[in-house]
């Protein structure tokens, strides 16, 4: 399709699993071929195209608040927004922004520079919600090496403890600007190979229930059972601990999981963190295979070979300031 024709989400609305394939290869070319001109951050929103789709066709931003954090993975949101036709500007003076920019769109509710901030963000407009008595749901998307930044931990900490209504999207591509290291990247290693979580534990659940109840000692031993269980299922299942419901791990390119996942996630009260994994570059194998970071955020390049073209970033740059 023209993606230049967009000029907001709702028509995803009407979209079928079909539509919306077309529609997220249409969107890996535009993104290759758009960049390979101006730059940009090419490898994070390769990975974000179908967790986008399925965020914007569930969900009916601006009433519904997606925050992007980092806020360069937002190039597709930028895309399904009606901002398609500035990318020939992208990052560029007076051009398209390469984050989240409030006075760009409605649909930027959340201006972000780089990383951490979203959840405390996320946190300030669901207590406004309340107060307020309305009901748009707040979705904060974090990526995995934004979530080990302090500030993002604090307010894991802080919506934990006061069970606000939200669903945390951690987009978990293994990566940062380059690989991942530490110890919290170590406890989503484990729960990336561990299966599905919930689905585990609704089954144990069904199998408890099924156990005739002879009184509060029986009920209290199953309530043991079914905490010991669940440790068995997954190891360090730590956004549980902190007050969240864990779904996941979610393929991120598979419509039909992250969509499940997501209806899932929107019935359920108090704040759920919905684990998505997804490929660093997905769909150009040049960005796919990068162990680097090179395909990070980078200047133009040459798609066929998958060369970077130094200097020329800047010399497109110096051009944009001439002719403005």
């Amino acid at each position: 399709m023209d993606l230049t024709s967009i000029k907001d989400p709702t028509f995803l609305k009407k979209c079928t699993k079909k539509d919306l394939e077309e529609v997220a290869q249409d969107i890996r070319h535009f993104l290759i071929e758009k960049l390979s001109v101006t730059g940009g951050h090419l490898g994070p929103n390769l990975g974000v195209v179908e967790l986008t789709l399925v965020l914007h066709q569930l969900f009916d931003s601006p009433k519904d608040k997606f925050l992007w954090d980092v806020g360069h993975q937002a190039y597709v949101h930028k895309i399904l927004t009606g901002r398609a036709d500035q990318f020939d500007q992208l990052r560029q003076y007076k051009g398209l922004c390469g984050f989240p920019k409030r006075s760009e769109s409605e649909h930027d509710v959340w201006e972000t520079g780089h990383s951490s901030t979203s959840l405390s963000a996320a946190m300030g407009m669901a207590v406004a919600r309340d107060i307020k008595g309305t009901d748009e749901v707040i979705i904060p998307v974090i990526g995995d090496g934004a979530l080990t930044g302090g500030m993002a931990l604090e307010a894991l900490n802080h919506i934990g403890h006061e069970q606000k209504d939200m669903i945390v999207v951690l987009n978990d591509n293994e990566m940062s600007i380059a690989p991942n290291v530490g110890a919290l990247h170590n406890v989503l290693g484990r729960m990336r190979t561990a299966g599905k979580y919930q689905k585990a534990k609704d089954e144990l659940e069904m199998l408890i229930k099924r156990i005739p109840a002879f009184g509060g000692r029986l009920a209290a031993t199953a309530e043991r059972v079914k905490d010991s269980l669940k440790y068995l299922l997954v190891s360090g299942m730590f956004f549980e601990e902190m007050g969240f419901t864990y779904l996941g791990p979610v393929d991120g390119h598979d419509l039909d999981d992250l969509t499940t996942n997501m209806k899932y996630a929107r019935k359920t009260k108090g704040p759920v963190l919905v684990h998505v994994i997804t490929k660093k570059g997905k769909g150009y194998a040049p960005a796919e295979n990068d162990a680097k970071g090179t395909w990070h955020g980078l200047g133009p390049y040459k798609i066929e070979s998958g060369e970077v073209v130094k200097n020329l970033g800047l010399l497109v740059t110096v051009v944009s300031l001439q002719k403005h």
